[in-house]
């Protein structure tokens, strides 16, 4: 394959991941607003909505989880393209479906198919990314598609919360069906990704199935070593306390703070720039500095101290300053986790990733339910708990190293500096 057109096709799948992350982003500070609205109609209290703001994000993830296998084994036996334009179909669908929503049943119908659909994306696009990318230039190809999905959840916020305060003072109903402006966004991704799916139905070309599927031989090798345990569990608490903030800030700044959706927007803005632009940079340069131990340890200090801090103060700029403060911390252990988990073995790195991927699933399913539960019982108790959670976790640390045995004098000297 020339270099050019394995340039094209790279560029295609990255348009993929950015459509589907713009998607996601778009509804993190419409939420709140449109869950409201929604729950209007059964006369629920402010509890039960927030209960059904978690419960809507947590179900994304949820389902998310338990098609990926599933989407990534029929990539294998069919190829890549025919499962990522399938993905990009359901998407579509979802996001019609959330924007004309009547009811929270239709809400929930669009989330899950949500969910099932764009985990035929995500995860397939990075393999298509993997097929066609050498051992030597992986590392840089995953880091763009990374980059592609952080550019999603900047963008998407911004333009979600700009597009839901338009002007236009209009209502339509069709049956089960209802247009307003807080349609405006969601069937603006919709057109979108409909155009991205034509395009990649056009120009992407499939990848051949995997040769081994049909002999039913595949194993699953995982290093399941308690150092392993360790980093997953420093992984979880790591996601699942950005969900919860993701949910909870939502919510606090509707309610407590009285945020406009474009307050909130520029908040998430924030939050995804700090991390999108400080990963790679901490990645690259931080352990010239000190230790990947080291930084975990003050990544989760930072991000715990902010939680802590965030609920004693409401004037819009320090809040703003807090949310950079956290993203800082999180980009801190964010990579540096995925580097140890990836430097496990060499033979089942891409095993290891995909746990670590589960176990980051299962802190967004917890975070948003866990999040809006604790809200009912005052706003101060999601981020003082999440905050102790985190700086909790830093005891953790102290297995980094002892858990994990190297196996000659070199990858010693290697551990002993991490």
């Amino acid at each position: 394959m020339s270099k050019k057109r394995k340039l094209g096709r790279i560029i295609l799948i990255l348009l993929s991941l950015f459509m589907v992350m713009l998607g996601y982003g778009i509804l993190l500070p419409i939420l709140p607003y449109y869950t409201e609205r929604l729950a209007l109609g059964d006369n629920l209290d402010t509890d039960s909505i927030n209960f059904h703001i978690g419960l809507l994000t947590s179900i994304y993830p949820l389902f998310q989880l338990l098609f990926a296998i599933l989407w990534g084994r029929l990539s294998d036996k069919y190829g890549r393209k025919p499962i990522i334009i399938v993905g990009l179909i359901g998407f579509i669908v979802m996001q019609l479906l959330t924007g004309l929503a009547t009811s929270l049943t239709m809400l929930y119908i669009a989330r899950i198919l949500g969910g099932i659909f764009t985990s035929a994306v995500i995860p397939v696009s990075n393999a298509y990314l993997s097929d066609i990318t050498s051992r030597k230039h992986r590392t840089k190809i995953m880091a763009w598609s990374g980059v592609a999905i952080s550019s999603g959840v900047i963008f998407g916020p911004v333009l979600g919360s700009f597009l839901s305060q338009t002007n236009l003072h209009f209502k339509y109903s069709l049956g089960i069906l209802h247009l307003d402006r807080f349609s405006i966004p969601f069937l603006l991704i919709a057109l979108l990704g409909f155009i991205v799916m034509m395009i990649l139905i056009k120009w992407l070309k499939n990848t051949a199935p995997v040769i081994n599927f049909a002999s039913g031989k595949q194993k699953l090798n995982f290093s399941f070593s308690r150092f392993f345990i360790v980093l997953l569990l420093l992984s979880f608490v790591m996601q699942f306390v950005v969900t919860l903030f993701e949910t909870v800030f939502s919510i606090y700044g509707k309610d407590e703070l009285s945020f406009t959706s474009i307050q909130i927007g520029i908040g998430f803005m924030l939050c995804g720039v700090v991390m999108a632009v400080l990963q790679p940079v901490f990645a690259t340069y931080g352990k010239k500095l000190i230790t990947a131990k080291k930084q975990i340890g003050a990544g989760l200090l930072i991000s715990g101290i902010s939680m802590i801090a965030f609920p004693f103060f409401n004037n819009e700029f320090y809040v703003y300053v807090l949310i950079i403060t956290f993203a800082t911390g999180g980009a801190l252990v964010t990579p540096n986790l995925l580097s140890a988990v990836s430097l496990l073995s060499k033979e089942n790195a891409g095993s290891n990733i995909s746990i670590q991927t589960s176990a980051n699933s299962v802190g967004q399913i917890l975070g948003p339910v866990i999040g809006t539960w604790l809200i009912a019982g005052g706003f101060y108790y999601p981020f003082i708990i999440a905050g102790i959670i985190i700086l909790t976790a830093i005891g953790l640390l102290y297995f980094y190293r002892s858990f994990y045995k190297p196996t000659n004098e070199n990858t010693q000297r290697s551990l002993t500096d991490n």
